[in-house]
């Protein structure tokens, strides 16, 4: 069962252009990986580099996330805005950590288990299923 764009949105409540930026640095980042894997990169390149279209995306978003709050604020959408800048702000730190805690672990730079480097996720599949539950 494929869902629609505006239930995606809805679900996950980013905008369009979010998306099309993580589906950017997603095609970036698959193209890194499997030059990384297949050893066609130096093999001085570590794994955040390989992850940096990543980061940089979550960077772009909080950036634009941060705009939409302050045009937001001006037009005087206070109940909306904080909301959507909190949730938007959540995804992003919750994927962030995911992705550097990733990046710890491929470099072993850490000793964790990937139950506990895919924490993040977990909590965030939770919190857009109670999303999803509470606007339908």
């Amino acid at each position: 069962m494929l869902f629609r764009q505006s239930e995606l949105l809805r679900w996950f409540g980013v905008s369009v252009f979010e998306i099309w930026v993580w589906l950017f640095s997603l095609t970036v980042f698959s193209v890194l990986v499997v030059l990384k894997v297949e050893n066609l990169l130096p093999s001085s390149t570590s794994w955040f580099t390989v992850f940096s279209p990543l980061f940089v995306s979550d960077g772009v978003n909080a950036y634009f996330c941060i705009i939409v709050f302050i045009r937001q604020y001006l037009y005087h959408e206070l109940r909306n805005g904080p909301l959507r800048t909190l949730w938007s702000l959540l995804v992003i730190v919750l994927l962030f950590g995911f992705k550097y805690l990733l990046c710890q672990k491929l470099n072993d730079s850490i000793k964790l288990e990937y139950s506990e480097v895919t924490s993040p996720v977990f909590i965030l599949l939770v919190l857009v299923m109670v999303r999803a539950c509470q606007l339908h």
